[in-house]
C-alpha cells in the first residue's frame, strides 16, 4: 500500500518559532497523487519540497500561519482555511487548483521577490474582499490569468490576455495614492503627465512587473472613484509611470465597459518594466468635449432656486487646468479665476467693484475659457437675469 506522504533523504522537525509550533524540512519532501496533507501549523521549507501531487491544506481557527524557509515549496492542489490570514515569508508555488475558504494570503509588500505563484495552474475559487493575495502574485506559462488580487478588506483583480510562451509577471493592488505610496522608494506626481492625460486617479494603482510586452485589463467599482475622473467611461485611459520620462503616460483604451460605477478598461501592449505603476486616468477628450459642445451661450438666474443659479459648463470638474474670465458689456473684467468650478453666481470680483455682495446687474456678459496644456479657448456670453 502506497503512504499518502513520501520522506526520501529527510529531516522533519518540529521548532517554536514566535510561540507556535513549525513543521521544517531540510531534506526531501514529496506528496504522492492521492494523498494529502494538513498544516495546523507554520511551515519551514529549508529543503525540497517542490514534487508533490495530491492536496495541501493550511488550517486555523484563530490564529495566522506563515510559510517560511530557504526555498520554495510547490504543491498542486492548495486550500486556504486561516482565520487571520496565512504570511508568506518566502514564495510558495501553486501548479494546479487554489480554493480561499477563510483568510487571505499576505506577502511582503516592500519585498517583491516574495510571491504566491501560479505555475501552469488551472484554476481558483472562492476569491473575494475577504480573500485574495495581499500583497503578490506571480504567474507563469498561462493562458488569459486574473489575478486574485487586493489590498487589505479591498479585492481589485487585475487581468491579462493570453500570455505568449515563457512569460512570466507579477502584479500586486495598492489601495493609496500614488503621489505617497507606502512601499516605493519613490512618489508618483498626478501632475506630472502626458498633455493628452488630463486626470490620474488619485486613490487606487496596481503594480505590474514583466519583461514581455502585454495588453492589461484594469477593474474598478464604486470606492475607485472613477466619476471623479471623467463624466464618461470612453474618455478613461489605462496609464502607466514611466521610469525613463518621469511622467505619468498614456497606455490606451481598447475597450471599456460598465459604468462609472463598476467596469474594466484594457490597455493597449506595452513593457510593464517600462512602467513603475498603472492605474486609470481620463484624457483631453473631455477638453474636446467641452469645445464640441455648440451651446457657447448661457443664461443664469441666480435667484436661490437651485435651477441655473451659476454658470454651468458641463465637465468642467474633470478638467481642472483651465481659466475663466468673465467681461460686462464695456469690456471691463468682473470675474476671474482659475481653475474655474461651475461656482460662478453672478458677484464681481474685479476691481471695478463697488460692493460684491450686492452682485452685478442683469444683462449680458462675456467670457473667456481658456485651457493652459491644450492650448485651447472657448469664447461666448453668459446672460445674467435677476
Amino acid at each position: 500500500m502506497k503512504k499518502s506522504l513520501f520522506f526520501f533523504l529527510s529531516i522533519i522537525t518540529l521548532l517554536n518559532v514566535n510561540a507556535q509550533t513549525a513543521f521544517q524540512n531540510t531534506g526531501n519532501v514529496q506528496i504522492h497523487p492521492n494523498g494529502s496533507v494538513g498544516f495546523h501549523t507554520n511551515l519551514i521549507n529549508d529543503g525540497v519540497f517542490d514534487k508533490n501531487d495530491g492536496l495541501v491544506g493550511f488550517y486555523s481557527l484563530d490564529n495566522y500561519l506563515v510559510v517560511a524557509g530557504k526555498n520554495e515549496a510547490i504543491f498542486k492542489n492548495v486550500e486556504i482555511d486561516v482565520f487571520d490570514n496565512l504570511y508568506l515569508n518566502t514564495s510558495m508555488g501553486i501548479t494546479n487548483d487554489l480554493l480561499f475558504i477563510t483568510g487571505k494570503v499576505v506577502t511582503p509588500r516592500n519585498d517583491t521577490t516574495i510571491s504566491l505563484d501560479f505555475l501552469n495552474h488551472q484554476l481558483y475559487v472562492g476569491e473575494g474582499d475577504a480573500n485574495h493575495v495581499d500583497g503578490y502574485a506571480k504567474v507563469i506559462n498561462q493562458g488569459e490569468f486574473i489575478f486574485p488580487i487586493g489590498d487589505d478588506n479591498a479585492f481589485r483583480p487585475m487581468i491579462l490576455p493570453n500570455q505568449v510562451a515563457n512569460s512570466t509577471y507579477k502584479g500586486a493592488y495598492f489601495r493609496e495614492d500614488p503621489n505617497s505610496p507606502s512601499t516605493f522608494n519613490s512618489s508618483f506626481d498626478t501632475e506630472s503627465r502626458q498633455k493628452s492625460i488630463v486626470k490620474v486617479n488619485t486613490r487606487e494603482f496596481w503594480d505590474l512587473d514583466g519583461v514581455k510586452e502585454t495588453a492589461v485589463k484594469l477593474t474598478w467599482n464604486i470606492d475607485s472613484g472613477i466619476n471623479a475622473l471623467a463624466y464618461s467611461v470612453e474618455n478613461l485611459r489605462v496609464v502607466g509611470w514611466s521610469s525613463s520620462l518621469g511622467i505619468w503616460f498614456d497606455l490606451g483604451n481598447v475597450k471599456v465597459t460598465g459604468n462609472l460605477d463598476e467596469g474594466t478598461i484594457e490597455s493597449n501592449s506595452f513593457i510593464p518594466d517600462d512602467y513603475e505603476i498603472i492605474t486609470i486616468g481620463s484624457d483631453a477628450s473631455i477638453v474636446r468635449g467641452i469645445f464640441a459642445d455648440s451651446n457657447r451661450n448661457y443664461g443664469i438666474s441666480p435667484n436661490g432656486d437651485g435651477v441655473n443659479d451659476t454658470f454651468i459648463i458641463k465637465g468642467i470638474e474633470y478638467t481642472p487646468n483651465n481659466t475663466l474670465q468673465i467681461y460686462n458689456r464695456w469690456g471691463i473684467l468682473v470675474y476671474s479665476k482659475s481653475g474655474y468650478d461651475n461656482s460662478w453666481g453672478g458677484f464681481s470680483d474685479g476691481r471695478s467693484t463697488i460692493s460684491a455682495s450686492v452682485g452685478l446687474p442683469e444683462g449680458t456678459y462675456f467670457y473667456v475659457l481658456e485651457f493652459q496644456a491644450e492650448g485651447l479657448s472657448k469664447q461666448g456670453y453668459i446672460y445674467l437675469k435677476r
